[in-house]
C-alpha cells in the first residue's frame, strides 16, 4: 500500500505536541513523497473564540474554517516543520465534533494514513470522557498513527 496523502489532525489540545506530531508525520511523508493535509478541528465555541482573538471579520473570506485554520498558531508551526522537511502540504479547517470531523476530512481527502495526538488515559477515563483518538481509530477509512504525549 502506497501513501500518497496523510492527514495530520490537530485541535486545541495539541499545541504542546506540535513538534512531535510534525516529526512523526514528516518521517513517513518525506520518503513516500506524500502530501500532508494539516487539519485543525474546532468546536463551535473554539472557532468563534479564535476568530475573535485573531480579529477576523465575520463577513470576510478569512472567516471560514480553512481561513481560520491557516492563521492558527498550531498550523503555522506545522507549516514551518513541513517546509523545513520539504514536504508538500495543504491546510483544512473544520468545525464540529472532533472525531467525526477528522474522519470526514480523511474521507474527503482520500487519506492513506491519519496521524492524531493524545495523552494516555485509563480505561475508565476513556469510558467516562470518550477519546477523539479512539473514535478516529475505530471509524477511520485508513490506518491511524497515534502519537502519545510524553513519549519519544
Amino acid at each position: 500500500m502506497s501513501i500518497d496523502t496523510m492527514l495530520l489532525a490537530v485541535g486545541a489540545d495539541d499545541r504542546e505536541r506540535v513538534e512531535r506530531l510534525g516529526e512523526e508525520t514528516t518521517d513517513v511523508a518525506g520518503p513516500c513523497d506524500a502530501e500532508v493535509v494539516l487539519a485543525h478541528v474546532f468546536t463551535r465555541e473554539e472557532f468563534e473564540d479564535t476568530c475573535e482573538k485573531l480579529s477576523i471579520d465575520p463577513d470576510s473570506e478569512e472567516a471560514t474554517p480553512d481561513g481560520v485554520a491557516k492563521r492558527h498558531a498550531t498550523i503555522r508551526d506545522l507549516t514551518t516543520i513541513m517546509d523545513e522537511a520539504g514536504v508538500d502540504y495543504a491546510i483544512r479547517g473544520a468545525v464540529g465534533h472532533r472525531g467525526e470531523e477528522i474522519v470526514d476530512v480523511a474521507k474527503d481527502t482520500d487519506a492513506d494514513r491519519v496521524v492524531v495526538g493524545g495523552r494516555q488515559r485509563s480505561p475508565t477515563g476513556k469510558a467516562v470522557f470518550g477519546s477523539v483518538a479512539q473514535e478516529v481509530m475505530l471509524s477511520s477509512p485508513c490506518p491511524v498513527t497515534f502519537v502519545r504525549e510524553g513519549t519519544k
